[in-house]
């Protein structure tokens, strides 16, 4: 939706109709989803039984980046998020297009993943399809989504993300109940284990469980469209990040308690274990179809983004503008939806579930090792600062220095080999950023005009 500016000029822009608790909504939605209904499993096999420890390391970083995001969103109220930050504190356009490239990447490789977790065991407690089948479909069937258009996308949204919540609370109830009845093994939820030194497999299953908690930094998309970003942005922010965390950390002890470290390791459906074993009558069926809501709305938020960063990068001239043609009758990015899809497919029949979500938490690591640098390259420019909206704080939030520091540290960390990621990981990361490379460049050479922050990109993914 947009409204006309006051004044003389009819420039079009956002209309601020977002309020705190719509923002605080939309900041726990956008993080609950695919990543705990599948990666619980995965993170056992890393750590053993504690893995409510990663998850809680995972919390603790989250936090760390929320500061700096939190102080230039209210320094920066724009939509285009962490290229804005990029421009502003390094004016280098080409870092700029990286920046926003590995966004967009990681959207994609994040609902690739969602694609193996669909096509896993919770389909699996349905009917028998071969998982790379099943994974095809799903994504083609989220592009036809997308490719309806974007109010339908929206409505489908909603309602994807009410079932996804019913489904963790009924793990809240089954394990609340088990808990009070003296069943299950706590004990189990205490204790680390791993082949190698157990430092390193903490910081292994940490990557791996970070990928549960990203969607806060999508946030960031709605500033212009927020009635009070300075004084709303923060309180939301971290609202939205502690009710998360206190869900995923329950969440993860509860399926430890009931469940053995060796049937989650092997498991891509590991709450679904956690509903076969519970005392309380559930149908482990309607869990399944639950879980499948769950991961299918993860793929489909992330597919509307990738879609239309792609094409707002068209619109600035930074890819080539045939990427941004628009389907007359629909209204939607079709060759953006075209392109997204097909990079979709090829990572969906080259990659296992584990091994994308680490390329996504990796790209979105480097993204945050920049956002938290610039905070503190900005901080030596304190006139260097966006308007107030009327009525709103003047100069907004503060994150204490030594909080983007430590969250550029940590997350270089674990975007390092430190962590055990395979080269596989590595090599998959970089061959998407490559992608990018080649379409900067062939867009210079044909004569494409650069201009520096997409602000314009990913309005339209919110």
């Amino acid at each position: 939706m947009v409204a006309t500016s006051s004044g003389t000029t009819s420039t079009p822009t956002l209309k601020r109709s977002v309020g705190r608790r719509m923002l605080l909504v939309f900041i726990v939605g956008d993080i609950l989803g695919a990543g705990i209904y599948a990666l619980t499993g995965k993170v056992a096999a890393e750590v053993g039984g504690a893995i409510w420890i990663p998850f809680l390391l995972a919390f603790g970083l989250a936090a760390l980046t929320a500061t700096a995001y939190a102080e230039l969103v209210t320094r920066y109220p724009r939509a285009a998020g962490a290229a804005v930050y990029a421009q502003r504190a390094f004016g280098r356009p080409f870092v700029t297009f990286l920046v926003a490239f590995a966004v967009l990447m990681s959207g994609i490789t994040s609902a690739s993943a969602a694609a193996r977790a669909f096509g896993g065991d919770y389909l699996a407690e349905l009917v028998t399809v071969p998982t790379l089948v099943a994974a095809w479909a799903f994504v083609l069937l989220v592009a036809v989504v997308n490719a309806v258009g974007v109010s339908e996308s929206v409505r489908v949204n909603l309602v994807l993300t009410a079932v996804e919540v019913t489904g963790l609370l009924v793990i809240l109830v089954i394990g609340a109940r088990a808990f009070l009845a003296g069943e299950g093994d706590p004990g189990r939820a205490m204790t680390l284990s791993a082949d190698g030194p157990v430092w390193m497999a903490v910081l292994g299953g940490t990557a791996l469980a970070f990928y549960a908690l990203l969607g806060f930094e999508d946030s960031v998309n709605l500033a212009e469209e927020c009635r009070h970003p300075r004084s709303d942005f923060p309180r939301a922010l971290f609202g939205g990040i502690a009710i998360a965390g206190v869900v995923y950390l329950s969440v993860a002890f509860t399926t430890s308690m009931l469940v053995d470290t060796a049937t989650l390791a092997e498991s891509t459906g590991p709450l679904l274990e956690v509903v076969r074993v519970a005392g309380l009558v559930f149908p482990p069926w309607l869990f399944a179809i639950i879980a499948l809501v769950a991961v299918s709305n993860t793929a489909l938020i992330n597919m509307i983004m990738a879609s239309r960063v792609v094409y707002g990068m068209s619109r600035e001239g930074i890819v080539p503008r045939w990427l941004g043609l628009v389907d007359r009758r629909r209204q939607t990015p079709w060759v953006a939806i075209a392109f997204t899809t097909v990079i979709a497919l090829t990572l969906v029949s080259t990659g296992d579930l584990s091994g994308l979500a680490d390329t996504t938490v990796l790209l979105l690591l480097l993204v945050f090792a920049v956002v938290n640098v610039s905070v503190l390259v900005l901080r030596r420019r304190p006139d260097d600062r966006d308007g107030a909206v009327d009525g709103d704080a003047p100069r907004g939030f503060r994150a204490p220095t030594w909080a983007p520091a430590l969250g550029a540290v940590v997350s270089l960390v674990l975007a390092s080999p430190l962590t055990g990621r395979s080269a596989d990981v590595y090599a998959r990361a970089g061959l998407l950023l490559g992608i990018g490379v080649v379409l900067y460049v062939l867009n210079r050479v044909l004569g494409g005009t650069h201009r520096p922050a997409p602000e314009r990109a990913e309005p339209a993914a919110s």
